[in-house]
């Protein structure tokens, strides 16, 4: 049989070859990261996408997808550098100099968000990707394959040439799949096992010097949909920049007091843990919360009372603001009068254990009365006194300095929509006005004559109350609305804003069907 020699293949095949040595090389990096210990590089290029978002379109993103934009943002950055990757494959086939220098540069782009942080050790899983995406782009460069000429033929104008070439191509892609696959899921099984390794299963916490009280019994013991007085840890609202979680090993940790300080100070996990604790029911609230939203919850936390260690560092006359800085450098700063009796915390633990390791472990900031993004660090680093001028990570972005958190009754029971039999039905829900307390929560149908709910046992003022009323459901549909009042008096205002710049306003209002006994749901 006669045989030929082709060249590089056709575009497309190159650059689906090269979209496929572009993936193996991420897989290797995620082989490396895991090995290592570190963020592969996708995650630091994705991190670094969201520190250089603007505050608009931070917002918008997480307003709409929650929890989900970490990973989707993780899933964006990888498409397109796919894409770019095939890209390369198709411009290696004949410029294979100029593709090699694209690599190159890549690679070093690809360090960056790791170095621009300080950790060195973060940047060499970009080694191993760049020569494998290299590697494999040079062997779609020099592709070539010996195969069987076509001999002409009247009746046959089957190519084998071209059969040929697409079984090279699926044996190609089914290789570089493989090499793709099997590394990130080695990469991401060994950080999983690191994570693990971290997490603090071990830590013991000790015995508070000042316990919390009992918790109070759920209203009418308990309703379906109703929140608990206190949120389970892995219930409890995260929203943050870290694309992953972060490693933070607490035999090494430091939190480091500086600033506008007469004695700077530095603790270890250690010592912090042989301070006295005290107990706080306190609950946070992210910023970006809607009305009736659920990035609010309620926990229980163990930690040294933040005023008793800046009192140890002596502020300064000028100090006028306390900067809480994260490990991997996220700041958020309040005012350092807010440190006025209320629960401030540098927490250790949650809900009776150590804090898990995506709420902050080893430590963090807890803030009774201000919204995250001003005072709950996690991850807590360092803590800074400074003046009023600094401004931390979202001021710059659109949000206020100053951000109490806004008073607020939410309606779980019923939810929006839902279809209820006639007769009696419970409303119920949750309140929250720190740092005043919750005196009252008042309900209302269809527009009518304010009703007060019965409310449960506080935790304190720091906390939400359950609340829940009596309601003789007639068939047809209704309109729920419910507000707070204040201990200092003040109710809740209905006038609806939207959570930019410092919270979201208005009563939380719920449609619903009531049919004839019997049909409801």
């Amino acid at each position: 049989m006669d045989l030929e020699h082709r060249g590089p293949p056709p575009a497309p095949t190159a650059a689906l070859l090269g979209a496929g040595a572009t993936a193996a090389g991420l897989g290797t990096s995620e082989l490396a990261a895991g090995a290592l210990g570190v963020r592969s590089p996708v995650e630091a290029l994705a991190e670094t996408l969201i520190v250089l978002a603007p505050g608009g379109l931070a917002t918008a993103t997480i307003d709409a997808l929650g929890a989900a934009a970490r990973p989707l943002t993780v899933t964006a950055v990888i498409v397109v550098v796919l894409a770019l990757g095939g890209g390369l494959g198709a411009l290696a086939r004949g410029r294979w100099g100029l593709a090699s220098a694209l690599v190159a540069s890549a690679a070093a782009l690809g360090a960056g968000p790791a170095l621009s942080t300080g950790e060195q050790l973060a940047a060499l899983p970009v080694i191993p990707a760049g020569l494998v995406t290299g590697a494999l782009l040079r062997l779609v460069a020099l592709g070539s394959a010996v195969v069987p000429r076509a001999v002409p033929s009247r009746a046959a104008p089957a190519d084998p040439g071209q059969a040929a070439e697409r079984r090279r191509l699926l044996q190609g892609m089914a290789a570089l799949g493989a090499v793709a696959v099997l590394a990130t899921a080695g990469g991401r099984w060994l950080g999983a096992r690191r994570v693990l390794a971290l997490e603090p299963q071990d830590v013991a916490l000790p015995e508070p010097a000042r316990a919390a009280g009992p918790v109070p019994r759920e209203v009418r013991g308990g309703l379906d949909g109703l929140s608990p007085v206190l949120t389970p840890n892995d219930d409890f609202y995260r929203i943050d920049t870290a694309v992953t979680v972060p490693r933070v090993d607490a035999d090494g940790w430091v939190l480091r007091i500086h600033g506008l300080v007469e004695q700077p100070l530095t603790i270890t996990y250690e010592q912090l843990l042989a301070m006295p604790q005290r107990e706080a029911d306190v609950t946070l609230a992210c910023v970006s919360n809607e009305v009736g939203g659920d990035l609010v919850g309620t926990a229980r936390w163990t930690g040294v009372p933040l005023a008793d260690l800046l009192e140890r560092a002596g502020p300064l006359p000028g100090a006028e603001q306390v900067v809480g800085r994260a490990t991997d450098g996220w700041d958020a700063g309040f005012p350092l009068a807010a440190l006025d009796g209320r629960e401030a915390l540098v927490a250790i633990g949650m809900n009776g254990e150590a804090l898990p390791a995506r709420h902050g472990f080893p430590a963090r900031l807890v803030v009774a009365g201000l919204y995250g993004y001003v005072s709950a660090t996690k991850w807590l680093a360092e803590i800074e006194l400074t003046t009023w001028d600094y401004d931390a990570y979202w001021v710059p972005r659109g949000w206020a300095k100053e951000a109490p958190i806004r008073r607020s009754a939410r309606i779980d029971v019923p939810r929006a929509g839902q279809s209820l039999a006639a007769g009696e039905q419970a409303i119920a829900g949750v309140a929250w006005a720190p740092v005043e307390g919750v005196d009252a929560v008042e309900v209302r149908i269809d527009g009518g004559d304010w009703q007060e709910a019965q409310l449960g046992q506080a935790l304190g003022p720091a906390s939400w109350r359950q609340w829940h009323l009596r309601w003789p459901a007639e068939p047809g549909s209704h309109t729920l609305e419910a507000r707070v009042i204040g201990g200092d008096g003040e109710p809740q205002t209905g006038e609806r804003s939207d959570p930019r710049p410092d919270g979201a306003t208005g009563w939380h209002r719920v449609s619903v069907t009531v049919e004839p006994e019997g049909r409801g749901s």
